[in-house]
């Protein structure tokens, strides 16, 4: 079984105190879906994270994020995901 990402925050926040405006939005929104799905008890894949500094960077728009995490699971079919991910990264990337 795969272990649990510890999310660093600390990443995000340098583009929110450091980056374009544009990417300090994203980079906020990203940290708000991702803190929501921490109070429910669900963490997030270390995919998301990747996917969602993507789209903070501006290399993909949050409609090719959201359709990469589908397809990531999609692809798995449920295997060597830890309980909570799948929900934690869809819901993460709708709140995005």
């Amino acid at each position: 079984m795969r272990k649990h990402v510890e999310w660093d925050f600390g990443d995000l926040d340098g583009y929110i105190r450091e980056g374009e405006p544009g990417q300090a939005a994203r980079a906020d929104n990203w940290q708000v879906a991702i803190g929501l799905q921490a109070v429910d008890g669900l963490t997030p894949s270390s995919y998301l994270f990747q996917t969602a500094k993507e789209h903070i960077e501006g290399r993909i728009d949050i409609g090719e994020a959201q359709r990469r995490i589908r397809s990531y699971y999609e692809e798995r079919g449920g295997r060597e995901v830890a309980e909570g991910e799948e929900e934690a990264d869809i819901v993460s990337s709708h709140i995005a």
